[in-house]
This record gives structure tokens, sequence and C-alpha cells, in this order.
């Protein structure tokens, strides 16, 4: 029969609710008590029931974790680093995928917002307003998205995009085309205001393609577009695109990099083994995981204790920090020289 909390005040010599106290709120319990609490608790295989302590504390001990599109490798070291993170401080993550649907996006924050102390929006495709109104039901911090008055945790595409662009100018290249990804993401909009900033410096020009789907698929079918355009070089919303268009690309008889130079983003582990071996701008994406919790979990420390678990409604003192973390370009095989006028087939 397992052991019950009447078992472990019994055994350690205090009362039930100095064995409560212990699991929910271990500063308020005498060090030497705790110890002697907890080394009994650990002899007698007690484990408390977390449902019994989110009716004390007002704490499930839960976090939400949404994404777009769970079947993107950009996803998973997040979610992973999310995970060992939460673990670390005693929470549980669940995960939800919305698959690039808003109205789907904004049905799983309702439905987890009582089951959870809040929520990471990963990639979020809501508007901004429609994310200020979920927030005041249950904490909220963005991922790789920047909405004002709210935690956000950003890596730096604007950035990654200005550095690809540079490459790409350093090479030779003065007809570059960006890739733009799904209607509605922020990402899409920073990558595309900082690329054409760059591209306007160094006196090249810059079509821009889409939306489009963010997939491998999604790229691979903008390989005709490009091939029409007359484009030296490439840089695609992400790693997934990047490679659908080499493989269109290549499908057509264009060869990366001699005709073509091609830059994702995100430094996922398939572009590593693919060939040419991608060049990417490397976003960090565990970082932003581990990030989020920490902020998340602060965020809800910070609340008054009958605000605990609500939304901004309640009237708490939230943390609205909003970090931005640094980007990376990584050059490997898939960018080269601008080839000769006419001698890459594209525009034919």
């Amino acid at each position: 029969m397992p052991a019950t909390i009447r078992d472990v005040a019994r055994a350690s010599g205090v009362h039930i609710s100095t064995v409560s106290r212990t699991f929910s709120a271990p500063h308020l319990v005498n060090p030497e008590t705790r110890v002697r609490v907890l080394a009994c608790a650990e002899d007698l295989g007690y484990r408390p029931n977390r449902a019994a302590r989110a009716l004390i504390t007002g704490r499930t001990h839960n976090i939400g974790l949404i994404v777009a599109d769970i079947a993107n490798p950009f996803f998973p070291p997040l979610i992973k680093a999310a995970e060992g993170q939460a673990r670390h401080r005693d929470y549980h993550v669940f995960v939800a995928d919305t698959n690039e649907d808003p109205v789907a996006e904004e049905d799983l924050v309702h439905a987890l917002a009582k089951q959870v102390d809040g929520v990471l929006l990963c990639s979020p495709r809501m508007s901004n307003s429609l994310i200020e109104q979920v927030s005041r039901e249950v904490p909220v911090v963005v991922i790789n998205r920047q909405v004002a008055g709210l935690p956000c945790v950003m890596m730096d595409v604007g950035q990654g995009a200005r550095s690809a662009i540079e490459h790409l100018l350093g090479l030779g290249h003065r007809r570059i085309a960006l890739l733009g990804g799904p209607r509605g993401s922020w990402t899409n909009r920073e990558m595309r205001r900082a690329a054409a900033a760059a591209a306007r410096s160094g006196g090249a020009d810059l079509t821009v393609l889409g939306p489009n789907q963010p997939t491998e698929t999604g790229g691979g079918a903008t390989a005709e577009a490009v091939r029409r355009s007359g484009v030296t070089a490439v840089l695609a919303y992400n790693d997934l695109m990047a490679l659908g268009l080499i493989e269109g690309l290549d499908a057509l008889g264009l060869r990366v990099p001699q005709d073509v130079s091609v830059i994702g983003v995100d430094d996922i582990a398939l572009s590593r083994l693919t060939r040419p071996k991608l060049t990417t701008v490397a976003t960090p994406t565990a970082a932003a995981g581990r990030t989020a919790v920490d902020m998340l979990l602060q965020h809800d420390s910070d609340a008054p204790r009958g605000a605990r678990g609500r939304g901004a409604a309640a009237g708490d003192r939230r943390t609205t920090a909003q970090v931005m973390l640094q980007t990376v370009l990584v050059v490997r095989d898939s960018t080269g020289p601008a080839p000769e006028p006419g001698r890459n087939g594209a525009g034919a």
C-alpha cells in the first residue's frame, strides 16, 4: 500500500501540516525539520499528490507549450530544453501542436488555461491583440515573436538575415531572392525588413517570393519561380524550405551553389547531413526554451498569492521582460561566388 502523508508525519514526528508545507512551501519549514521529513518521505517512498498540492498552493506545477508545427525540426530541441528546465524546477510540460492554425492555437490556450500555471506560445500564428487577450486568462510567455507588454523570448533573425545578405554580397551576388514564410509570421516580417535594408545598402536587388508554407514542400514549390526570377542567390525562411528549394532546383537542372546559392535559417540537424551541406543562420532554440521556462516561473512567482495561475486581469505584477538571443551565420557548402551573367540558366 502506498505511503501516505500521515505515515510520513508519524515517522518524522511532526504534524501533517508540517509535511504538507515541506513539499508546498519548503522555505517556511525549519531546515533541520525539512531534511528529516524529506528523508522519511524518501525512505517510505512517499510522493505528494500534485492535485491536492494544487488546491493548497494554487499551482498545478504544469506548463503548457504550444508550437506551430511539431513535425518541423526547429521545435524538438526547444521542446526538449524546455522540458529539461521545467523538470529541474519540479514542473511538467504539456506539449500541443496547432498545425499552423491560429484558431486551433486559441482553442488550445483556452483548453490548457485551467490545467497549467502558464503557457509558452512558440511561433504563434494568432494576432498580437488575440495573444494579449488570452494572456488575461493565463500567464503567457511568447517565444519567437514580439508582443508589446508581454514577456517574450526572441531570436534575432533580423541580424541573421543581415548577415546572410552581407555574405551573399561578399560573394558578388546582386540579384537575391527572399523566400517568405507563412502569412502573419513575426520572423517573416523581421527577415524581410532586415534583408531589404541590407540588400539596398549593398546595391543589390531583392525579390520577395511568398508567403509560403514553411515546409520542404513549400520550398520545393518555389523552384520554378526562383528560376524565372533570374536571381543568383536565395535566402529562405527556414532550413526546410531551403532544402526543398535545392531539391526543386536540381529537378530543373540548376546546381547549388554553382548556379544558385541557397541559405536557410535554423541550423537543424538535417542541414549538416545533406549534400551540399547547407549554409544557414543558426538560431538558439534550446536557449530560448530554457529562458522561456525561467521567465514564466519568475513571472508566476512575482504574482500576488491570490492571483497566481491567473492572467493579467488579476492585477498581478508579472514581468514583461523581453529577451533577444543572438543568431550566428554558419557558412557551409550551399553558397559560392555569383555565376557569370547567363551562366546559371536562371530566367531562361
